[in-house]
């Protein structure tokens, strides 16, 4: 068995959300999740502040596009090519080009395990970002995603931010 790699689809604007989890219904029913791992819309969730109102929204990194990881054969090609809203692979011509291992890295797209241990209720450092050198204190974890839900204190108020795991810091 060859190894899975990423792959990008195009889509319709605004059907990345449909393709992706049409895609994985169809892995689930016909069980193929020996051939098509995962399949995801990479998202980034900003703090908006519209007449002094903060809140959180998620954003798409790369709109029109979605990012499957699969081993590539005729039935993998042909459920993720035929789905409602795709428009074709990335590549020359209809032949699909993986993901070199470094744009896997430079995108973010490869899963590190935090080497620290976060507890809720700890005071934490943000590392990254727009809220880079601020402090907040974790409110839940969610480590199958590594996401973490941190209260920052925003312009007097506590504000909800959802970062990546590797976003923050423990403070010595």
């Amino acid at each position: 068995m060859t190894e899975a790699k990423w792959y990008i689809l195009h889509t319709y604007s605004g059907y990345e959300n449909k393709v992706m989890n049409n895609i994985n219904t169809l892995v689930e029913n016909r069980k193929l999740n020996h051939l098509i791992e995962e399949v995801m819309v990479p998202t980034e969730v900003v703090t908006e502040v519209h007449d002094g109102k903060t809140k959180q929204v998620e954003v798409k990194l790369f709109p029109s596009y979605v990012y499957v990881k699969m081993v590539m054969t005729d039935e993998s090609w042909y459920i993720c090519r035929n789905t409602r809203g795709v428009t074709g692979f990335v590549g020359p011509g209809s032949k699909p080009i993986p993901l070199t291992d470094e744009e896997v890295r430079n995108l973010g797209m490869t899963r590190q395990k935090s080497e620290a241990t976060f507890k809720v209720g700890e005071v934490i450092l943000i590392n990254s970002g727009p809220l880079e050198g601020s402090e907040g204190v974790i409110k839940e974890i969610d480590e199958p995603n590594s996401k973490v839900a941190i209260g920052v204190i925003m312009f007097g108020r506590e504000t909800p931010v959802t970062l990546d795991i590797s976003g923050i810091d423990k403070i010595n």
